[in-house]
């Protein structure tokens, strides 16, 4: 990849949050600096919103931008943040009676919205929500103790382990993020029984997306030396990894192949996904 073009392509066109991101990760950041982008986002109550998830521009706190939260917090490491704990005992306020969270809550600001927001059943636990923010949440607990202590985040895993093991068919989002939890927990078994939903290819389609959108390896599994990399042959790996570095658009940026539901979200979701590839590229290169 030429992290050059990548850095004007931020520049040019990536949200502050995001433009935040990059530059820690590329080791000119400032931690500071990151969390009060974050915190532009985030409501009086601990919750996040105002299109922090991109395709869900609603003021209120909602369910998903928990998860990007989240991702910031990690990113901090090994500088710990208040409003990690505070987004816990927010997620637990909404976590319903048998521990998993609802896909999304009700807005009253639909504008923007995808359907599958804005649409959501508010009353029922979603295995797809509550297991990827569990996930970002336990990676956050390897350095915050205050989130590794939060009875919420024992709930909300509880509830994701204990339904897996019960689901007989998964939906490719459902296996991505459960298999996220196991890995941040490494929990070998659960790791094991999630294995056998992925093809020898690592290809999974994405059910209701686009007709060629699938879950692919670096999805499931993105860092090396992490247990979930083990469901994964390496020359598939390698393969992924040369795809991946292959997409880097000539404006250095890369592209997301699933649907955005604002001119706004598109591109804010363009920054977001540089951030991951060159991640991802950077920690794979330096493994």
């Amino acid at each position: 990849m030429d992290i050059d073009k990548a850095s004007d392509f931020m520049a040019m066109h990536a949200r502050t949050l995001d433009r935040r991101r990059f530059e820690l990760l590329t080791g000119a950041g400032d931690r500071a600096a990151l969390s009060a982008a974050l915190n532009a986002y985030r409501n009086p109550d601990g919750g996040y919103g105002y299109g922090l998830e991109p395709d869900l521009r609603s003021r209120t706190s909602q369910t998903g931008p928990a998860l990007h939260a989240f991702e910031v917090f990690e990113e901090l490491a090994p500088v710990t943040a208040p409003e990690a704990v505070a987004l816990c005992d927010w997620l637990e306020s909404v976590t319903l009676p048998d521990g998993g969270i609802p896909f999304a809550l009700p807005m009253p600001d639909p504008a923007g919205c995808a359907p599958f927001w804005a649409g959501a059943d508010t009353l029922t636990s979603s295995l797809q929500i509550t297991a990827v923010v569990a996930a970002m949440a336990q990676r956050v607990a390897v350095h915050d103790e205050a989130v590794a202590k939060h009875p919420w985040l024992d709930r909300a895993t509880r509830y994701c382990l204990d339904t897996v093991r019960k689901k007989g068919e998964l939906h490719a989002l459902e296996l991505a993020f459960a298999i996220w939890l196991a890995d941040a927990i490494e929990d070998d078994e659960t790791l094991r029984l999630l294995g056998r939903h992925i093809p020898e290819n690592g290809l999974v389609h994405v059910q209701g997306g686009l007709e060629d959108e699938m879950m692919r390896p670096l999805d499931f599994a993105p860092y090396p030396g992490r247990p979930a990399r083990d469901l994964f042959k390496d020359d598939i790996v390698n393969a992924e990894l040369r795809r991946l570095d292959d997409q880097q658009q000539d404006d250095g940026g890369w592209r997301v192949d699933f649907a955005s539901y604002s001119p706004a979200a598109e591109l804010e979701w363009r920054g977001y996904t540089t951030v991951k590839a060159v991640s991802i590229l950077t920690r794979n290169a330096a493994a």
